[in-house]
């Protein structure tokens, strides 16, 4: 059971299909209200997210977290918004 926040950071983060996304590098979370919203993932798998680009996990799409963190949904893959 985590005591800290802090406990998240450096930890990995895995698919549902077992594949390493990444590494948490922050926590996003609204202080007045006391609820997390989600992981920061600045440098995922470009395997899985186009270029490798910042995302944010949303917290509910966890399964569990122990030593790793094991996510409960996320899409195959993460393509960049085209620019006009």
């Amino acid at each position: 059971m985590l005591s800290e926040l802090t406990e998240l950071y450096g930890r990995l983060v895995y698919n549902p299909q077992g594949i390493l996304l990444g590494e948490i590098s922050d926590v996003i979370m609204d202080v007045d209200r006391e609820d997390i919203y989600g992981l920061y993932i600045e440098h995922p798998n470009p395997k899985i997210v186009e270029k490798g680009a910042a995302i944010s996990i949303p917290f509910r799409w966890i399964q569990s977290i122990g030593e790793i963190v094991i996510l409960r949904k996320f899409p195959p893959s993460v393509k960049l918004p085209e620019e006009n």
